[in-house]
């Protein structure tokens, strides 16, 4: 009945992306960071986006009217689109994601054998539910480092080894029959992933540490071969076509689900699948920015802007997450170009960086809390977020979420005009609240911030539920924000 009764609230025109559909492909594809980067690069280069590099400068190159993208460690990436009509100091309308999930990392040393058992030592990235977890068939994913001889440089290459490899076994009940009233164990010895079984014939030499290495011979680390198993390290070399393992220098490499992503329920209206915490945001930015970049732009004020960060769940504090200068730079880039060909000739004076950023607006995006049947006690009564309804607004009185009344004005009158239905949500007062990048880039820039996103459950888990509807719901809300902000800023005053 709740899926009948969405679809008929929900009376914007269909469009002609089958998204749950296409979000599912993304999803397979995208098991790590790096890999999302490198879809976002791929479906804005198909839509025009030109790639720009930090490491250069930007005078004469960047023209009204036009689509760039920047990306900083390829695993955070901003994109944006020029008006026809900027000018240093007009408003910029942003959202912003986030591209990294709680997952588990291989070790820099992974190499384990326990009763004749090949094991990978793993880190826990983030707040993950590790117990879900165990059980699931782990396959391996990430970039590696090689050293390309013929070039003499280091490259990057994106590594997926797309088969099951790595288990967390659970323990039989019988040896553990308190297993069902709670299940408890140690995260550095019992999280331990199973690879194989250890072949007697290799397991000295594999294992063995080189303690007579000559001066020429000398390593400050020991060597990739002697830090891994070697058989992982053959079947990464074989995904990357390299011939020789000693090629690779280094690597990051993410555990994740094998088991693919895929529609559910008894009429597709639900999305099973890791890592729904952010690149739900990531998609649906990425596709209201591409479906706005071209509408009205000749005579657009302002500039169109998606930024996703890593490093969110670990607190967003590095080079690339939203507690780093990467959005600020950019800004201050974009302020500084008047974007008409004479930016060399015409140095601008003014600090336009500061005017913009009062008249921008950044739109948070983060999944929420959906309503969960068996703990709805759990929830504020009044709040409770369903899956196919729609965006959910976060809100906190004590700043874990940005939003405010202003904020919550434009979105409504941006979803009237977009015939999206909005939800609200805040935590009860005896439940803790988790919090976004909006209020670090809030507090960093002075943007006005509000935080939303789609409803999920068993949000952090290994395998996460969301909503399908949701999320052509969430591209119109966002590329209504696109094409529409920089007309409606001027309209509401604080």
């Amino acid at each position: 009945m709740l899926k009948l009764h969405l679809r008929k609230i929900s009376t914007m025109p269909t469009s002609s992306v089958n998204y749950p559909q296409e979000f599912i492909q993304f999803l397979n594809s995208s098991p790590t960071p790096y890999h999302v980067v490198h879809n976002m690069k791929k479906h804005l280069q198909d839509h025009g986006f030109q790639e720009l590099d930090e490491r250069e400068s930007w005078h004469g190159n960047v023209k009204k009217n036009s689509k760039y993208f920047v990306t900083r460690n390829n695993s955070s990436i901003i994109a944006f689109v020029v008006g026809g009509q900027w000018a240093p100091g007009n408003p910029i309308a942003i959202t912003g994601a986030h591209t990294d999930s709680p997952v588990l990392k291989i070790k820099p040393i992974s190499k384990r054998s326990s009763e004749q058992y090949a094991q990978i030592g793993v880190e826990c990235y983030g707040g993950g539910i590790w117990h879900s977890w165990f059980d699931a068939d782990l396959s391996i994913a990430g970039r590696v480092l090689v050293n390309d001889k013929a070039s003499g440089k280091i490259i990057s290459k994106l590594v997926d080894l797309k088969k099951p490899l790595l288990k967390i076994p659970t323990l039989a009940i019988h040896l553990d029959r308190d297993v069902n009233q709670k299940f408890e164990f140690n995260k550095e010895t019992q999280l331990l992933p199973i690879a194989g079984l250890v072949k007697k014939s290799t397991s000295q030499s594999c294992c063995a540490d080189k303690t007579d290495l000559k001066e020429s011979e000398f390593l400050s680390v020991k060597s990739i071969i002697e830090r891994h198993h070697k058989d992982l390290l053959d079947l990464v070399a074989k995904d990357i076509s390299i011939k020789d393992v000693t090629e690779i220098e280094d690597f990051e490499l993410i555990l994740y689900d094998h088991k693919p992503s895929c529609l559910g329920g008894l009429h597709d209206e639900f999305i099973f699948s890791g890592r729904l915490d952010n690149l739900t945001s990531c998609f649906t930015s990425m596709h209201a920015l591409t479906e706005a970049a071209d509408t009205n732009i000749q005579d657009e004020t302002g500039i169109r802007l998606l930024a996703c960060f890593d490093h969110e769940e670990v607190g967003s504090s590095s080079a690339q997450g939203a507690d780093s200068n990467f959005l600020p730079n950019i800004m201050e880039r974009l302020t500084s170009l008047k974007c008409d060909g004479t930016d060399k000739t015409n140095p601008l004076g003014r600090n336009y960086l500061l005017e913009s950023s009062a008249k921008s607006f950044f739109m948070s995006s983060d999944v929420a809390h959906g309503i969960h049947p068996n703990y709805s006690s759990k929830y504020e009564s009044q709040h409770k977020p369903q899956l196919g309804g729609g965006p959910v607004i976060k809100i906190n009185a004590n700043q874990r979420y940005m939003t405010n009344s202003p904020g919550l004005v434009l979105v409504k009158k941006l979803a009237d005009e977009a015939k999206v239905p909005l939800q609200l949500f805040v935590v009860a007062n005896n439940s803790p609240c988790g919090s976004t990048i909006g209020p670090i880039l809030a507090s960093k820039t002075g943007i006005r911030t509000l935080d939303l996103g789609n409803p999920v459950l068993s949000m952090h888990s290994i395998r996460e539920t969301g909503g399908s509807d949701d999320l052509e719901l969430q591209i119109n809300l966002f590329r209504k924000f696109f094409e529409k902000y920089s007309e409606l800023e001027q309209n509401i005053i604080v």
